[in-house]
């Protein structure tokens, strides 16, 4: 079933060049046993470090958002195999569980060490490639969202079940591991009591020993594994890993005023709140709706610099980071609870696994060749 998600479907589900913005791809709307879905992204980045991808089938439904850092293998590889983990032990142990998403994502994380091991030797930076990872999966009407990193889940609901159609709540699903945020601050210096510059605060950003900012990630071995972070020479030496990938998971009751979730990289926070991007949602026509929400942050980064959007989507990859960062976005609407949806669409109609674009500037290219 999950074979699919593990080669690109980008160029049967999508399109790129959103609005003239020849870094931007989306999927404008899908359906899927609950609703509808969509997905969006922009490109920053000389090589595209996000990657998102949703998986559906009349049972359940995954939802990925792998946000990289230090280049784009680490998030490429957990869209290869975090989701077939997902299947093999849901499969085994008789269903969704918090268990079992914890197992997946100890199995993710395992096999990214191998793949460091194995290429260490001719490729040193690899011990230094990491990525955020935040998963959403929805069976029997019950909702997990398992965070490692800052992308976020949110949850647009109404106020009560019988509350006004025209107004939305927003709800954050799941946990920022980044040290900007004082309580995660406090939690990594609790976990380092004899290093007084576990978490430094320098040109106005708090970093883990002054290197990175989220505490938590698939991948980044060499601020975890001692064999790579005695050979990748920091310039800060490291008594003991700094980072983990111990994810978050928050388990629901999916409720009649639960309308919708947005789940997406942390580019779009850093422009958009929780409560305007569900406004944005709920007051918006569904087709295009991701597309709607990457062009929103993108309008804001432009407005911090007095810019338009269309003097921001003429900048070229690369340069463009110093604008924005890579942003994912994946919208699913929760119309219908899942025990009384199954039949919406035949079985075999309905196994099916939508991924963005692993580069979307080489994928445009390639169209425009065609």
């Amino acid at each position: 079933m999950l074979e699919m998600c593990t080669r690109p479907l980008e160029m049967c589900f999508g399109g790129g060049g959103g609005g003239g913005d020849e870094l931007l791809w989306h999927m404008d709307l899908k359906p899927y046993v609950s609703g509808d879905y969509s997905i969006a992204v922009v490109q920053a980045n000389s090589s595209l470090e996000d990657q998102g991808q949703v998986f559906t089938s009349p049972s359940a439904t995954y939802v990925g958002v792998y946000d990289g850092h230090g280049g784009p293998e680490a998030s490429r590889f957990i869209t290869q195999h975090l989701f077939p983990f997902l299947h093999k032990f849901a499969s085994e142990h008789g269903g969704l569980s918090a268990e079992v998403i914890k197992k997946a994502f100890d199995a993710t994380e395992e096999e990214f060490l191998h793949l460091v091991k194995r290429s260490w030797s001719a490729r040193p930076q690899i011990a230094s490639v990491g990525s955020c990872c935040l998963v959403g999966a929805i069976a029997n009407d019950v909702l997990y969202v398992a965070n490692l990193g800052d992308s976020r889940a949110v949850l647009g609901r109404r106020v009560s079940p019988n509350g006004p159609n025209n107004q939305v709540v927003a709800e954050r699903l799941s946990t920022d591991h980044n040290v900007a945020v004082e309580e995660v601050r406090k939690e990594v210096v609790a976990l380092h009591p004899d290093d007084s510059h576990i978490v430094v605060y320098n040109h106005g950003v708090w970093r883990i020993k002054g290197i990175i900012q989220v505490s938590r990630s698939i991948g980044d071995m060499y601020l975890k594994k001692p064999e790579f972070i005695q050979q990748f020479g920091l310039p800060i030496p490291l008594k003991r890993p700094v980072m983990t990938a111990e994810p978050s998971i928050l388990s629901r009751k999916l409720k009649p005023q639960d309308l919708f979730l947005i789940f997406a990289s942390d580019g779009l926070w850093e422009q958009l709140s929780d409560q305007v991007a569900c406004e944005i949602v709920l007051k918006s026509p569904r087709v295009g709706i991701a597309r709607r929400l990457v062009r929103a942050a993108v309008q804001e980064a432009a407005k911090k610099r007095e810019m338009r959007y269309d003097d921001i989507k003429r900048i070229e990859k690369g340069v463009r980071r110093h604008f924005h960062d890579d942003i994912t976005v994946i919208v699913i609407y929760l119309d219908h609870p899942l025990s009384s949806s199954n039949g919406r669409f035949k079985e075999h109609d309905f196994i099916d696994c939508t991924s963005a674009p692993v580069d979307i500037f080489s994928l445009n290219a390639d169209e425009a060749d065609d």
